[in-house]
């Protein structure tokens, strides 16, 4: 079974869904059969660093939010992240474009560090507060999962990958994704949102029973109304 996730870095609850995805998963027998493949997303392509500009400050003026309808916004996403074992570091966040992000983390899936590079580049912004943006930022935290220095440096100093982060990006406009964090299942099962441990289980259970049967990309109905997501316009729960 393939998983293709559509996420951003800088997308709280893409953090949240890899984790119940992660957990479903070790509770399903055929795990071992499943590959998972990240693909890009940028939530705000035009999102650029403040330096003495907090988080909450730029994201009340970046989306008309009062400050302390953010803050309480972030409080619940972080109780919510927190509930799966991640700790999101909101006062001390750094806004960030996370273009280059992607980039890095295409030369890491070619290398066959996908997986390590997205958890990194994750929990290097929602925990330790690091701008992805930052060049010497984004080697650093390269060579932490065993990219080698010349390689991130060349992605840093030319335009190498932007065709396949963009690719990536019209691919979701096609295929309809609203939000992130976004899960397509064998290229015909689609799952929007963080859900929950359990629903994700559910569909990775029924998918495998059904993954012949029909083609056509469609989306699991899990009877669960409300799920958490993020859009370019907002993050909701």
């Amino acid at each position: 079974m393939k998983i293709e996730v559509w996420s951003d870095f800088v997308c709280p609850f893409c953090y949240i869904g890899k984790r119940r995805l992660e957990k479903a998963l070790n509770k399903f027998e055929q795990s071992d059969k499943v590959t998972i493949e990240y693909k890009s997303y940028q939530l705000d392509p035009s999102a650029k660093h403040i330096p003495g500009k907090n988080f909450y400050d730029t994201f009340s003026e970046l989306k008309g939010v009062p400050l302390d309808q953010v803050k309480n916004m972030n409080r619940q996403v972080k109780e919510q992240a927190s509930e799966v074992g991640l700790d999101y570091n909101f006062d001390d966040m750094k806004y960030s474009n996370t273009f280059d992000a992607h980039r890095v983390a295409k030369l890491a899936t070619m290398r066959g560090k996908g997986k390590e590079i997205t958890e990194r580049l994750l929990y290097a912004y929602f925990t330790e507060s690091e701008l992805l943006s930052d060049h010497q930022t984004l080697i650093r935290l390269a060579e932490e999962v065993g990219l080698k220095t010349s390689e991130v440096q060349e992605v840093m100093n030319t335009e190498k990958f932007s065709n396949r982060v963009n690719e990536d990006i019209d691919t979701a406009r096609q295929i309809g994704v609203q939000g992130v964090p976004f899960f397509v299942f064998n290229e015909k099962y689609a799952v929007s949102g963080a859900q929950p441990e359990e629903v994700f289980h559910e569909v990775l259970t029924k998918v495998w029973q059904e993954e012949k049967e029909n083609p056509k990309l469609k989306t699991i109905h899990t009877g669960n109304n409300e799920t958490s997501y993020c859009t370019d316009e907002d993050c909701g729960c």
